[in-house]
């Protein structure tokens, strides 16, 4: 592990391997840190640098509390990679993460030559959804991460994976339970307030990976079949026997994946026609 004061702000991050295959950023989800993005890392970085931040108020990152919105966690991600001197690198995201990768393709529509987007939505949330986001800010902040950690983990990963999988069932527990609830509150905050990303993703041009789990209660199928529709020449991978954390519950499939859209990428020419 290393570190970097980024934007007025200490951020723990990975930084493996030196091939030569275009940089790699994995930014991980709420409420996790970047040891979600375990199984991934060793096989990507035998062909390219692979950096895996711990995002502000996560893992071993300083936490702000407060509020937290995506941009800010955008603008830090591209300030590591100012620090690190990376100017351009395929970016990918689960979950918040992934909003957080569609907020970069936001605000640097440039430093992105691919964006892998796994497990997650672009639509902003309703009102309703805000005030439950709000509402469980408050909670975290009053209660702390144990109770909310044991009442998601089988929305988390697919139920059956809870029994069939113990490792990875633990591995989620801990990210959960060891989340500082004042950084997961602030995310939480700054999520509910994010735009519409749906104009971001009709605009995007490099090629893109989007990543479901088969039984993801969180972001459907249907949500990543409505990216790929929207991402010209985009490519859809759904992994069957796996819910909202695919990358940990499926990892060789989720591997699969990856690696395939990696080694393409610079061979991809994005068509203005119909996706895929």
């Amino acid at each position: 592990m290393a570190t970097a004061v980024v934007n007025g702000v200490t951020l723990a991050y990975d930084d493996e391997g030196d091939g030569p295959g275009t940089p790699l950023v994995l930014v991980h989800g709420h409420p996790f840190d970047r040891s979600m993005w375990a199984p991934q890392v060793p096989v990507a970085a035998a062909g390219r640098r692979v950096i895996v931040p711990d995002l502000r108020g996560y893992g071993a990152s300083e936490v702000v509390p407060g509020v937290t919105p995506l941009e800010t966690f955008a603008r830090d991600v591209a300030a590591l990679l100012d620090h690190l001197g990376v100017p351009e690198a395929v970016v990918g995201g689960l979950s918040m993460g992934g909003q957080i990768v569609m907020e970069f393709q936001r605000l640097f529509p440039g430093r992105a030559t691919g964006l892998v987007l796994a497990d997650t939505f672009p639509g902003a949330d309703t009102e309703e959804g805000r005030r439950a986001r709000e509402a469980m800010a408050e909670r975290l902040t009053a209660e702390g991460m144990s109770g909310y950690a044991d009442e998601v983990l089988d929305r988390m990963i697919a139920p059956r994976n809870v029994t069939a999988l113990p490792e990875v069932a633990g591995h989620v527990l801990r990210m959960m339970r060891g989340a500082s609830p004042e950084g997961a509150a602030a995310a939480l905050r700054g999520r509910a307030r994010r735009p519409d990303y749906g104009p971001v993703l009709t605009a995007v041009g490099v090629p893109t990976l989007i990543v479901v789990g088969r039984d993801d209660a969180f972001t459907p199928v249907s949500e990543a079949e409505a990216m790929h529709a929207a991402v010209r020449g985009s490519r859809l991978v759904v992994v069957e026997g796996a819910g909202h954390l695919p990358n940990l519950e499926r990892p060789e499939e989720f591997n699969q994946a990856l690696l395939g859209f990696l080694g393409s990428c610079s061979q991809v020419v994005v068509s203005t026609s119909e996706s895929e």
